[in-house]
C-alpha cells in the first residue's frame, strides 16, 4: 500500500500550517484534511461540489476551497502545529473512491508516526472490518454523515432518487457498527437543516442519534454554484437556531425530545422553565459549531461577514442578546413559548 503523495488542505488549514499566506478572522483549531484524487467523487450528493452531478469547482466542499499540497510536507507541518499548541485535532474528510480506505489508512499511519495529534476521519458508510482496520491504524473517531433528518429526504438528496449510491438502512447500521468498534461518544454523524424537513422530523433525528450513542453535528444548508441545489435557500435563522438550542438539551441529556412541544412541526416549547432557557441562550454555547473535540470550521456554512450559522468562537454579549431576541419572540419567532409547564 503506496501513501498518497498530495492532499488538500481547507485554506484555512493552510494558514495555520504556513502553507500558505493570508489572514484569519477565526483561525481552525482542527486541521482539515480532504482525500486527493483526479475527477470528481463517486456520490451524487445534491449539495455538494465534490458530486458527480456538480458542475462547478473541483476543489471547493462546502464554502471552502481547498488547495493541493504534498502530504508528507503537510503532515510535518500538521506535527509541528500540534507541538506548539495550536491545533487540537486532524480530522481527514474522504470522497468516495475504490481505493479510499487503503489511502485514509496510511493517512492516519503517516500523522501518527509523527505525533499523537487526535484524527479523526469522515467517510461515507464502511464495512465493519474497513471501520476495524482505521480504528487499528490509530483513528480516534470516526464520522458517517446522515446528511438528511430522515429517509425520503435521504433518497432525494443522496440515494436513489438521485442515483447515489448510499442507502438510509446502510448508513445506520455503519454508524451502529461505528458505534461498537469506537464506542459510544467516538462515532458522529452530520444532519443538515434546510433540507425540506419540519422543526419536529429534525430535531427527533438528533434524538435518535443520540439514542445510538452517535452525536450530531449540525450544519446549516448552503447552497454552492454548480450543485443541483445551487438555488435552494439556506434554513431561516430563527429555525436554525431553534434546532441548535433542541441540540443542546438533547445532547447535554438535559431534555428529550419528547419533553418538548411541536405544533404542525414546529417547536414551539423546549420543555424547561424560561430563565432556565435563558441562562442557557446567553451562555451562547448552543450556538458555537458542533462536531469532534477541537472542531470549530470557521464560516463552512458562512461569509465571514455574517449571518453565521455556527459561530468559530465564543460568542459576545451583543450576539447572544440578538440570539435572544430571535428565541423569545422576535425575528421569524412571534410565537415560541418559553414559559414552564
Amino acid at each position: 500500500m503506496s501513501p498518497p503523495e498530495r492532499i488538500r488542505v481547507s485554506i484555512g488549514s493552510a494558514i495555520v500550517l504556513g502553507l500558505m499566506s493570508g489572514r484569519l478572522d477565526a483561525e481552525p483549531t482542527t486541521i482539515y484534511l480532504l482525500t486527493y484524487r483526479r475527477g470528481r467523487c463517486r456520490a451524487s450528493c445534491v449539495f455538494c461540489p465534490q458530486s458527480r452531478l456538480a458542475r462547478g469547482r473541483a476543489d471547493m466542499l462546502s464554502r471552502v476551497v481547498w488547495p493541493v499540497y504534498p502530504a508528507e510536507e503537510t503532515i510535518k507541518r500538521i506535527s509541528r502545529s500540534f507541538q506548539l499548541g495550536r491545533i487540537s485535532r486532524v480530522c481527514i474528510q474522504a470522497l468516495n473512491y475504490p481505493s479510499v480506505v487503503d489511502d485514509l489508512v496510511a493517512l492516519a499511519c503517516m500523522i501518527g508516526e509523527e505525533s499523537d495529534v487526535p484524527i479523526s476521519v469522515s467517510c461515507q458508510p464502511l464495512s465493519r472490518r474497513d471501520i476495524q482496520r482505521l480504528a487499528d491504524a490509530g483513528v480516534q473517531r470516526i464520522s458517517i454523515p446522515l446528511d438528511a433528518a430522515t429517509e425520503e429526504i435521504f433518497n432525494r438528496v443522496k440515494g436513489p432518487g438521485i442515483g447515489g449510491p448510499y442507502r438510509w438502512e446502510t448508513h445506520l447500521e455503519a454508524l451502529r457498527n461505528a458505534v461498537e468498534v469506537f464506542g459510544e461518544g467516538n462515532v458522529t454523524t452530520h444532519l443538515i437543516a434546510g433540507l425540506g424537513e419540519s422543526e419536529e422530523e429534525f430535531v427527533r433525528a438528533i434524538q435518535r442519534c443520540v439514542d445510538m450513542g452517535v452525536y450530531p453535528a449540525l450544519f446549516a444548508f448552503t447552497p454552492i454554484p454548480g450543485t443541483v441545489l445551487s438555488g435552494h435557500p439556506p434554513p431561516p435563522m430563527g429555525y436554525y437556531r431553534r434546532a441548535q438550542l433542541a441540540h443542546y438539551l438533547i445532547t447535554k441529556g438535559i431534555r428529550r425530545c419528547d419533553e418538548m412541544t411541536f405544533r404542525e412541526g414546529r417547536l414551539v416549547h423546549f420543555g424547561v422553565s424560561e430563565k432556565h432557557l435563558r441562562r442557557i441562550i446567553r451562555s451562547g454555547e448552543p450556538f458555537m459549531t458542533t462536531g469532534c473535540p477541537g472542531c470549530n470550521r470557521p464560516y463552512y456554512n458562512e461569509r465571514p461577514g455574517g449571518p453565521l450559522y455556527n459561530f468559530p468562537r465564543r460568542l459576545t454579549r451583543r450576539e447572544t442578546a440578538g440570539i435572544e431576541k430571535v428565541l423569545c419572540g422576535g425575528e421569524d419567532n412571534p410565537s415560541i413559548s418559553l414559559e414552564e409547564t
